[in-house]
């Protein structure tokens, strides 16, 4: 009975521990891995930037017209999704104040 309560530990811990972290692992380095130039990236430091160019190790970010930094590919966290540009730019016209009755 005892050898069977560790056997068990032991497939609770794979499945509860084990095969989440494997599944993000790999999502990260798929994510990594098509990342293009143009995309808009965040850093694991919270760094944004715009990937300039890139080559298998290290992917080079224009943080500011005109200021690239060299950076590794596991150290970008995240893409930053695009977002339509005529859907943020409408707004109420500005001759309209909104009151209080």
């Amino acid at each position: 009975m005892p050898i069977l309560m560790i056997g068990l530990l032991f497939v609770v811990m794979y499945f509860m521990m084990i095969r989440p972290q494997q599944k993000r692992r790999r999502e990260a380095e798929q994510m990594q891995s098509s990342i293009s130039t143009g995309d808009e990236v965040v850093t694991i430091g919270g760094l944004y930037g715009t990937v300039s160019s890139m080559d298998d190790e290290t992917v080079m970010l224009e943080v500011s017209p005109g200021v690239h930094e060299r950076y590794a590919r596991p150290a970008i966290a995240r893409v930053v999704p695009r977002t339509d540009v005529s859907a943020t730019t409408e707004s109420a016209p500005a001759d309209e104040v909104p009151t209080k009755d």
